[in-house]
C-alpha cells in the first residue's frame, strides 16, 4: 500500500529524459545557476550551516546550524545535502551523468576557499568522505565510499536503477581546518523512461535477506526522537551485530519532495564496554518539520553489510481523504529492502 510523500510529492507521469545533452543542458544550468548563487558574495544562503556527520558519538547531530541573519536578523537554518556550496566549499562534478545498463565512474572533486581541490579531511567514521546517493523518488538508495586521488578527485563506479531518472548526490566530509562536517549535494541524470515510485505506507518493521528489523520511537518536528531498531534472523535475535564504519549501525533519514539530509550514528560504539552488539541499535536524532521521511539503515553481520528501509511520518499522518483509494497507514514490510550490491544498493 501506498501513501503520496506530502507537499512536492512526484508527478506519476512517466517521463522521457532521452539524450544526456539535452537533460544535461537543463541539469547543469540549474545546478551552476544554484551554486554560483550560494558560493557567491556571502548571503543567508551562502552562508548557512548544513547537517554533517556527528563527531561526537553519542547523540546525533540535529538538521544544521543557524547561519548568517537572514531579512529581519532572522537566523537561516537549513538542513544537510540542500546545497551545492557552503562556507566556501563547492562540490564540483565532474561526470555528466550515471548510466543503467553499467556502473559510470562518477567523478567529483571538493573545491575550497581557495579555488584549489581539496585533498586533506578529517576522518569521520573511519573514512574521509562519504557519498550517498538516491533517485529523487527515495528509491535507489546507495552508501559508499570512494577513492580519492592525489590531486583531489574523488571516483566510484555507480549504477542507476533501470528507468533512469534524477538523482541526489550528497557529499558527507570535513574538510582539515574546519571544526564541523559538511554535507553538499548535486542532482545527476540518468536516462531513461522514468515512472516515479510512490513514498511506501509507514512500516514499523522491514525485511532484508533473511532478517527482520522492527523500528521502535516516533519522529517529532524539531524535537530530538529516541529511534531503537532491533535486528532479528529467522526469527532469533541478532546478538552479534559487527562494527561497519566504527559503529554497530548508521541511519540515513532524507525526507520527501526536497531529499533534506540527516546522518545519524547509534548510542555507544563498539569496544567502550557498555554497548551490546545487537540486537538493538538505538538513536537520538531530530527532523525539521512536518511530513514523511524515508530511513535507511545500514547494518553488518556475517561479513555483509544490509539495509533496511523504513517509512516514517513526523508530525499528523496524512488523513484517508489524503490517500489514493485503499491505502491505510501502518506496520507492513518495506518493498525494496535488499542487500546491498544491486543497482538499488551499493556499500563500498
Amino acid at each position: 500500500m501506498r501513501v503520496p510523500a506530502g507537499p512536492g510529492a512526484f508527478d506519476r507521469t512517466p517521463v522521457r529524459l532521452g539524450a544526456f545533452a539535452v537533460g544535461l543542458a537543463l541539469v547543469f544550468g540549474a545546478t551552476w545557476g544554484l551554486g554560483g548563487a550560494l558560493g557567491g558574495p556571502p548571503g543567508p544562503a551562502a552562508e548557512a550551516r548544513s547537517g554533517g556527520h556527528d563527531d561526537g558519538g553519542e547523540a546525533a547531530h540535529g538538521t544544521g546550524h543557524s547561519g548568517a541573519p537572514a531579512a529581519g536578523d532572522q537566523p537561516v537554518d537549513l538542513p544537510g545535502g540542500l546545497q551545492l556550496a557552503q562556507d566556501g566549499y563547492r562540490l564540483e562534478p565532474l561526470t555528466a551523468g550515471l548510466s543503467t545498463d553499467h556502473p559510470t565512474d562518477l567523478r567529483f572533486r571538493i573545491v575550497g576557499p581557495d579555488g584549489a581541490p581539496v585533498t586533506r579531511y578529517v576522518e569521520t567514521h573511519e573514512k574521509e568522505l562519504h557519498l550517498i546517493v538516491a533517485r529523487r523518488d527515495l528509491t535507489g538508495f546507495q552508501h559508499v565510499h570512494p577513492t580519492r586521488a592525489a590531486d583531489g578527485t574523488w571516483s566510484t563506479p555507480l549504477r542507476a536503477l533501470a528507468g533512469g531518472g534524477q538523482y541526489r548526490v550528497f557529499a558527507d566530509f570535513r574538510p582539515a581546518g574546519l571544526d564541523r562536517a559538511l554535507t553538499l549535494g548535486v542532482d545527476l541524470p540518468a536516462a531513461g523512461t522514468y515512472r516515479p515510485v510512490e513514498l511506501p505506507a509507514p512500516t514499523r518493521t522491514a525485511g532484508v535477506d533473511g532478517y527482520t528489523v522492527r523500528l521502535d520511537g516516533e519522529l517529532r518536528p524539531g524535537a530530538e526522537a529516541r529511534l531503537t531498531l532491533t535486528v532479528e534472523r529467522d526469527g532469533r535475535p541478532v546478538t552479534d551485530l559487527e562494527p561497519y564504519l566504527g559503529a554497530y549501525g548508521h541511519l540515513v533519514v532524507l525526507r520527501a519532495g526536497d531529499l533534506a539530509y540527516l546522518h545519524v550514528h547509534p548510542d555507544g560504539a563498539p569496544g567502550d564496554g557498555r554497548t551490546a552488539p545487537g540486537p538493538a541499535i538505538t538513536f537520538h536524532t531530530s527532523v525539521p518539520s512536518a511530513g514523511g521521511y524515508r530511513l535507511y539503515l545500514d547494518f553488518q553481520h556475517a561479513g555483509r553489510v544490509r539495509t533496511a528501509e523504513f517509512t516514517m511520518f513526523a508530525g499528523a499522518v496524512p488523513t484517508p481523504a489524503d490517500q489514493p483509494a485503499g491505502t491505510t497507514p501502518g506496520a507492513g514490510t518495506t518493498p525494496g529492502a535488499g542487500e546491498h550490491g544491486g543497482p538499488g544498493h551499493g556499500h563500498d
